[in-house]
């Protein structure tokens, strides 16, 4: 089979969309399958086997990491070479109305991922006037296509409540061969607790951005006595939350990449998780995969992942400060941590990433039967219309 992915964003961005396409390219050059991969313009020119075609544009001025990916010839001459079997979008923005427009154009099935929470983003980027109408815009734009996927039940259910058609829920897997126990790294954890490795070490894993709430990690973990709290990631707001965090114990690592940010789950104590716009947030998941239990809601996509008291501790999203006193009966509750540890480590060790990658590549197969379907009802209300 022979896809072409469309995708607002890829390498060397790190977030967890730019982890799940890595995983799908991996599985599907094992498979034998043929990828052609468009995206943001300093997008690596192949990624397991696929060869990637860059975009251009600006970048978003609301979000500088983010670019307005424009199509051009040379993408609309390389999809037609190409001659997919399926066109994939991902998060369908600026460039994947592009990758619709060439699967109507050429004929091509076409299957849409959602990987972004819109009420949230759209609420702190534009404001809760846009809300509606963003709801509406996307999902016009996803209704154009064969299947739609979505990365948890949460947004399964928020989506087809929003006017969504033919839409299923893709999970979501670990590489348990790089996130495990074993990574733990002393090294590493002094680095991260600031040269303290004995006291408890929280630590923040995802993007340094406003939708991630991670100002609230300071007075809720970083000034709480015998923990250290290690931030990992970078973003448009870490410049803003180095200030927010000026005169505290707090860590900012940075980006860290492939066994790094596997040693730097492992060799903590806890995740501290305070984000509410996931759609399914795999930080948490790649987290208890290395043996680390999570403080956070239940809430969006965290649902498939948190179960407070087996894998986790969850706190109500609508008070925030409960934060330290959960983070406190983790520090001083040495059988609390210990069980918590193994109900972390056996949830992910049902999340295979191979399994979840070939579940795609079956929806792949589900999408071309539903366009031949859909291509001969077509067919048939054309022939039986009154002349």
């Amino acid at each position: 089979m022979r896809v072409a992915i469309f995708t607002e964003t890829f390498l060397p961005k790190i977030d967890g969309v730019v982890a799940i396409l890595c995983q799908a390219l991996q599985q599907l050059a094992h498979r034998g399958h043929q990828v052609l991969v468009i995206g943001p313009p300093d997008m690596p020119a192949e990624y397991a086997g696929a060869r990637c075609v860059p975009a251009g544009g600006p970048r978003f001025p609301a979000y500088p990491e983010l670019r307005i990916n424009l199509p051009s010839r040379r993408i609309i001459d390389a999809v037609r070479q190409f001659a997919p079997d399926v066109i994939h979008v991902v998060n369908p923005a600026f460039l994947g109305p592009t990758g619709i427009a060439l699967a109507h154009y050429l004929g091509t099935p076409l299957v849409a991922s959602s990987h972004m929470d819109i009420p949230s983003y759209t609420q702190l980027y534009v404001g809760a006037w846009g809300v509606p109408i963003a709801w509406r815009l996307f999902a016009g734009v996803h209704n154009t296509a064969d299947l739609n996927l979505v990365p948890s039940s949460a947004m399964l259910a928020q989506v087809r409540a929003h006017g969504y058609q033919r839409v299923r829920w893709w999970h979501r897997g670990i590489d348990a061969d790089r996130f495990a126990p074993h990574r733990a790294d002393p090294a590493m954890r002094r680095r991260l607790s600031g040269d303290h490795p004995d006291e408890l070490l929280a630590v923040y894993v995802g993007r340094i951005s406003r939708e991630k709430q991670v100002h609230l990690l300071r007075d809720t973990v970083a000034r709480l006595p015998g923990v250290r709290l290690a931030l990992v990631g970078g973003g448009p707001e870490l410049a803003t939350m180095q200030r927010h965090f000026a005169g505290t114990s707090a860590q900012f690592v940075g980006y860290l990449r492939g066994d790094d940010v596997a040693a730097a789950y492992a060799s903590a104590d806890v995740l501290v998780f305070p984000s509410l716009s996931e759609t399914f947030g795999l930080a948490p998941l790649e987290a208890m995969a290395c043996g680390l239990p999570v403080i956070a809601t239940t809430a969006g996509g965290l649902v498939d992942t948190i179960r407070d008291g087996i894998n986790a501790l969850a706190y109500d999203p609508a008070t925030p400060d409960a934060i330290t006193a959960r983070l406190a009966q983790f520090r001083d509750d040495p059988a609390l941590r210990r069980r918590l540890r193994e109900g972390a480590l056996a949830h992910a060790r049902g999340r295979d990433w191979q399994a979840t990658m070939d579940q795609l590549i079956g929806f792949y197969h589900l999408a071309r039967r539903a366009h031949r379907w859909r291509r001969q009802l077509r067919r048939r209300r054309r022939t039986i219309a009154p002349r």
